[in-house]
C-alpha cells in the first residue's frame, strides 16, 4: 500500500548544470539518483591548476558568463560530451584536445576541465589546505561584512564536516546536497524585498523549480523552509528536505544579462537568515518530470 500523502504543488522546471558554477540547460525530465541528483548534473568541473583543488565561481566568477549543455544525454554516474558556450571566444567541446586551453583564456586562469571521478578517488577530491575554521570560511565565502553576523547553523546533517577536508563529497561536485529545490513564492518574497535589485532563479541555480501550495498561512513568506525534516514524492522519486540552502557570494556575481549586485547578499542576511530554497536529499531514485505534483509524505 502506497504511503499516505497530500498534494501541496507542482513541478514547473528542471534545471541541471553539467559544469560546475557554469550556466546551465532546461529539461522536460531527469532520473534522480541519491548522491547524483539530475542525471549529468555538476558532472564536469574545473580545476584550478595553480591552487592544486577543484574551484567554483566563488574564486572564478567568470565561470558565470559561461553555459554548458549535453550533446547526448547522461546516463547514470558518467559524465556525457559537452558543449561549452565560452561567449566572445565561441563554443568548444569536452572532446577537444584545447578545451581546458580555451577555458582558460575565456576566465584568465589556467584550468582543467574534469569529469567526475569515482569516490575512490579522494585525492582529486581534496582541498590544497584544510579547513580550520569554518565559520571564518563561510563569511569569507558569502562576502560578509564586518557587523553582519552568520546565521545560526541550526541542525546540520551529519557528514557535513568532510567539507573541511574535500572540496565537495568525495564522487560529486556538488557543495553537499544532490538537489537544491526553490519556489517562486520564496523569489517573489525576495524581490519584493530588494525592490533595486533583479531577482532571477538563475542567481539561485535551483534544480527543481516549484510552485508550493503549502496548507496553512497563504502568506508564508519561504515556503518550502517549511518541509524542513519532511519527505516528498515527485514523480518516481522520493526527496528528504534537509535544510535552509545558505546561500553565498556567487548569487551576487554578474552573468549572462545580469549585473554584478552586492545588495543582494545584503538582503539574504537581512532577510532570510542568509538562505534560499533548501537542500535536499534523494531517498528513493526515480524519473522526475515537468508538471509532476509534489506529495508530502504523512509522518
Amino acid at each position: 500500500m502506497p504511503d499516505a500523502s497530500t498534494r501541496i504543488g507542482s513541478l514547473l522546471e528542471l534545471r541541471r548544470y553539467p559544469v560546475k558554477s557554469m550556466g546551465g540547460e532546461s529539461i522536460r525530465a531527469s532520473r534522480l539518483a541519491p548522491g547524483l541528483g539530475l542525471a549529468g548534473d555538476r558532472a564536469w568541473a574545473l580545476r584550478d591548476v595553480a591552487a592544486g583543488e577543484i574551484r567554483g565561481a566563488k574564486q572564478l566568477p567568470a565561470l558565470l558568463e559561461c553555459s554548458a549543455r549535453y550533446l547526448e544525454e547522461p546516463c547514470g554516474a558518467e559524465s556525457a560530451p559537452i558543449e561549452i558556450d565560452l561567449g566572445a571566444l565561441g563554443r568548444t567541446r569536452s572532446g577537444e584536445p584545447e578545451v581546458s586551453a580555451r577555458i582558460s583564456r575565456r576566465i584568465g586562469r589556467d584550468v582543467q576541465l574534469c569529469a567526475r571521478a569515482p569516490a575512490g578517488d579522494a585525492a582529486h577530491y581534496r582541498r590544497a589546505a584544510p579547513i580550520r575554521d569554518m565559520a571564518s570560511a563561510l563569511r569569507e565565502g558569502s562576502a560578509l561584512l564586518p557587523d553582519e553576523a552568520l546565521p545560526p547553523l541550526r541542525d546540520l546533517p551529519a557528514g557535513l564536516s568532510i567539507l573541511s577536508e574535500y572540496v565537495s563529497p568525495p564522487g560529486s561536485y556538488f557543495d553537499f546536497f544532490d538537489v537544491h529545490l526553490l519556489s517562486l513564492r520564496s523569489l517573489a518574497s525576495l524581490a519584493a524585498r530588494a525592490p533595486g535589485s533583479r531577482i532571477d532563479a538563475r542567481r539561485f541555480r535551483p534544480n527543481l523549480l516549484v510552485a508550493l501550495e503549502l496548507p496553512g498561512d497563504p502568506r508564508a513568506d519561504w515556503p518550502e523552509t517549511a518541509l524542513v525534516g519532511r519527505t516528498l514524492a515527485i514523480g518516481e522519486a522520493e526527496l528528504e528536505v534537509v535544510m535552509p540552502m545558505l546561500r553565498c557570494v556567487m548569487t551576487t556575481h554578474a552573468q549572462r544579462e545580469l549585473p554584478k549586485d552586492p545588495g543582494i547578499m545584503r538582503t539574504l542576511v537581512r532577510e532570510c537568515e542568509m538562505s534560499l530554497g533548501v537542500g535536499v536529499q534523494v531517498r528513493r531514485p526515480g524519473v522526475v518530470r515537468s508538471g509532476d505534483e509534489i506529495q508530502l509524505r504523512k509522518r
